[in-house]
C-alpha cells in the first residue's frame, strides 16, 4: 500500500514522474474518469481553503467522490475517540484518506493504523507534500529545477511549506537562500539535512541583499503569534513586504510563488506584474492533486 506522508520519502525520480504525470493531466484537456466508482474521506482538523478544495476538485474531474470531516468538532474526536480509532473506522468506508491535523506526526500515524492508502495534507509544522510538488511544479513550468537560485522568505521556523520545500530541492542543482528574522530562521537540524545533503544555503536578514540574483522567491506568512506585540510585528512584516519598488532591478524571468493566504507580504499591486504566479500555482494544486491520488490509488 502506498502512501505519501513526507516529501522525505521521495527520490528525485519519483518527483519527477508525479510532476510528469501532472502535467500529461495538465495539458489533456478533457480528463479520465480513472477513479470512476473511487471514495476518498476528506479528513480536515484544521482550517483550509486551497487544500481542501483542490483535493476535492481534482477527485471529482476523476469521476471519484468525497467524503468530508471539516473539523474537530464536526467529528467524534470532540467525544475523545483517538485518532488511531477515527482512521481505523474511516478506512472501512473508503478507498483513500486525504488527513490535515494540527499535530506534527498525525499523518505517520494515521498511516500506520489505515487499511487505504493515507496523503497527508498538512500536519503542524512538519510536512505538505502536496503543497511542495504542486510548488515545484509552479516552478518547472517556467524553468529547469536544476541551476537555479531560490529565495525564502518570511517566517521559516515553523512554515511547513517551507521545510517541505527546502528538502525536496535539496533533490536538485539548487543554491537555497533564506531570507528571515531574527528567531525565525530553518530550523538547525533541517539546515543540517540538507546541509549533508550537499545543498549550498545562504542567510539573509534583508531580502535586498539578494533579491537581484534570485530566479524563484518563495513568500511565506509572518504569523502574528510568533511575535511579543503588534508593534513588533508590524515593524518586521513590513521590511519583509514586496512591493514593486523592491522588485526594480530583478531578472526578467524572476517567479514569486506564495502557499496562500497572503496576509500583507506582497502588496497587491504585485499581483499584475508578470513575475506573480501564486494565483497560478494555486490552481496548479488540481492536476497536482489528481496525479497524487491516481499514484496512491494505483491508476
Amino acid at each position: 500500500m502506498y502512501h505519501i506522508i513526507s516529501i522525505k520519502d521521495f527520490e528525485r525520480e519519483d518527483i519527477d514522474n508525479l510532476l510528469a504525470r501532472a502535467e500529461e493531466i495538465d495539458t489533456q484537456g478533457v480528463y479520465e474518469r480513472s477513479l470512476e466508482g473511487k471514495l476518498v474521506a476528506l479528513l480536515f482538523f484544521e482550517p483550509s481553503t486551497r487544500t481542501r478544495m483542490s483535493f476535492a476538485s481534482a477527485l471529482a474531474r476523476l469521476g471519484g467522490a468525497s467524503i468530508c470531516v471539516d473539523s474537530v468538532e464536526g467529528s467524534s474526536i470532540i467525544k475523545g475517540e483517538t485518532l488511531a480509532d477515527t482512521v481505523r473506522v474511516v478506512s472501512g468506508y473508503v478507498d483513500a484518506i486525504v488527513l490535515r491535523h494540527p499535530r506534527e506526526g498525525a499523518a505517520r500515524l494515521a498511516s500506520e493504523f489505515a487499511t487505504v492508502p493515507v496523503i497527508n495534507a498538512g500536519d503542524g509544522a512538519g510536512q505538505h507534500p502536496s503543497q511542495t510538488l504542486l510548488d515545484l511544479y509552479t516552478i518547472r513550468q517556467s524553468m529547469p529545477l536544476d541551476a537555479i537560485d531560490v529565495g525564502l522568505l518570511g517566517d521559516l521556523r515553523y512554515g511547513r511549506t517551507a521545510h517541505s520545500l527546502a528538502y525536496a530541492l535539496s533533490h536538485y542543482d539548487v543554491t537555497l537562500h533564506t531570507i528571515a528574522p531574527s528567531g525565525l530562521e530553518l530550523p538547525e537540524h533541517l539546515l543540517g539535512e540538507l546541509k549533508e545533503r550537499g545543498m549550498e544555503v545562504i542567510a539573509y536578514e534583508d531580502v535586498s541583499d539578494i533579491l537581484p540574483s534570485l530566479d524563484v522567491l518563495y513568500v511565506t506568512r509572518m504569523q502574528r503569534e510568533r511575535f511579543p506585540d503588534s508593534a513588533s510585528f508590524l515593524n518586521v512584516a513590513q521590511s519583509y513586504r514586496i512591493t514593486p519598488e523592491i522588485l526594480t532591478g530583478v531578472k526578467n524571468s524572476l517567479i514569486i510563488l506564495h502557499p496562500l493566504p497572503r496576509a500583507g507580504e506582497i502588496d497587491p499591486r504585485v499581483d499584475d506584474l508578470p513575475y506573480a504566479r501564486y494565483f497560478e500555482q494555486a490552481k496548479n494544486g488540481v492536476p497536482v492533486r489528481m496525479a497524487m491520488l491516481q499514484e496512491v490509488m494505483g491508476q
